[in-house]
């Protein structure tokens, strides 16, 4: 059973790293990526707080 666990997950990690080198995907992952930088340095997570 570990072996195939193994397998499975080289298998996951090829298709997600050639699924990460086409350009339109390049620019999905670059974008998310500084919203989530963005949303980090803000400090806040967009959720408000009541007070009560």
């Amino acid at each position: 059973m570990g072996m195939f666990s193994k397998l499975a997950k080289g298998a996951a990690a090829k298709k997600a790293i050639s699924a990460a080198q086409k350009p339109e995907n390049q620019r999905k992952i670059k974008s998310a990526i500084s919203s989530m930088r963005g949303k980090k340095s803000g400090g806040t997570t967009g959720t408000t707080r009541r007070r009560g």
